[in-house]
């Protein structure tokens, strides 16, 4: 019996090979309706990384209580911030601006060798449409890139678990790696230091204090070997060091509680109070730990969290926006990319 053969022209076109560049931000609802916050909030409050207690107690608390209510009230928020010219939130339209600018700095450096693209761990554009993307593209290494500054298991390490989850769905898998954390890169601590400056030098009286707020984690993370604590302390202390102020000329706290477990402290809802009962009538509040603006800054921070302050006495509350598309930020991403890119293109 004669064994099959197959004609060249039956074979499947196959792309140019090219290394794939993606960034990975946290996630963004559709919209702020009752239904696209509850699909957007139980796809994040379902993630283990994020809430770890047994499914048998959370599902049923989540499904019933949380998530009925929560969608009204997080919908409100994000309706404050929403971008209603683009249809988007702030968190969308900064991560594409940044995605274009890197992927320009990319172009230059390394032509058609490389692809540029960025995708959310929850919501849309998803890990895995991007991930699917890149390899019908041609992609036969993908350098993946969670954009946070610090690692945390509640966020650099979901989103590779995303992304490693994505990679099982393709019958060809490139090869893969994924960025550090790059919380104590000179360029990062530089950009960040810059941004505080640029902010003071356009104030009229310098702040008592500049608050470095990070987002926060339960206590009980750090406990088990979570990084993340230290990695924040670090960051405060380098740009302590840069700008070459005192102690007291800056502090570290952490926000966005969630739920009955202690978590990293002092919180900055509550110490923004103290600050000001304290005699500290004007205060500066930057977030180190977030590369793009989103609700727990434009909203938490800069309508919460300033609430607080001046509720106790606080007079002069300045928010310092993230470091966003900044050129100084943008170069720092891509000075890591290439760090990154070495063995696989000309750097």
């Amino acid at each position: 019996m004669a064994r099959p053969t197959h004609a060249e022209s039956d074979h499947p076109e196959v792309a140019k090979p090219k290394v794939g560049i993606l960034l990975a931000n946290l996630g963004t609802p559709d919209n702020y309706d009752y239904w696209s916050m509850r699909r957007y909030l139980n796809e994040f409050l379902s993630d283990r990384r994020v809430i770890d207690y047994s499914p048998w107690i959370w599902q049923p608390l989540l499904q019933l209580i949380i998530l009925s209510k929560r969608p009204f009230s997080s919908g409100a928020a994000y309706k404050s911030i929403w971008n209603e010219e683009d249809g988007e939130s702030p968190l969308m339209t900064i991560t594409k601006a940044q995605t274009k600018k890197v992927k320009e700095v990319m172009a230059q450096r390394h032509g058609d060798e490389v692809m540029v693209d960025f995708c959310m761990r929850y919501g849309n554009p998803s890990t895995r449409s991007k991930v699917a993307a890149m390899t019908a593209a041609g992609c036969r290494k993908i350098l993946f890139f969670p954009l946070y500054p610090h690692y945390a298991g509640a966020t650099s390490a979901t989103a590779n678990d995303e992304f490693f989850r994505s990679l099982t769905y393709e019958k060809w898998q490139p090869t893969t790696r994924t960025v550090d954390p790059y919380f104590d890169r000179p360029d990062y601590i530089e950009a960040l230091a810059q941004s505080i400056e640029r902010a003071y030098a356009g104030m009229v009286t310098k702040p008592d204090i500049l608050v470095c707020s990070y987002h926060g984690v339960p206590i009980r993370y750090l406990m088990e070997g979570d990084p993340y604590h230290c990695q924040c302390q670090k960051t405060t202390r380098l740009l302590k060091e840069r700008l070459g102020w005192a102690d007291t000329e800056i502090t570290t706290t952490f926000q966005s509680k969630f739920g009955p477990e202690e978590w990293l402290q002092p919180y900055t809802v509550e110490e923004v109070a103290r600050l000001a009962e304290a005699g500290k009538k004007n205060i500066a509040v930057c977030a180190p730990a977030f590369s793009a603006d989103c609700i727990e800054t434009l909203e938490e921070i800069n309508e919460e969290i300033k609430e607080s302050f001046e509720e106790a006495g606080g007079e002069q509350f300045t928010y310092i926006p993230c470091l966003n598309d900044d050129d100084a930020h943008i170069a720092a991403l891509c000075n890591t990319i290439d760090d990154n890119l070495k063995g696989w293109v000309d750097t």
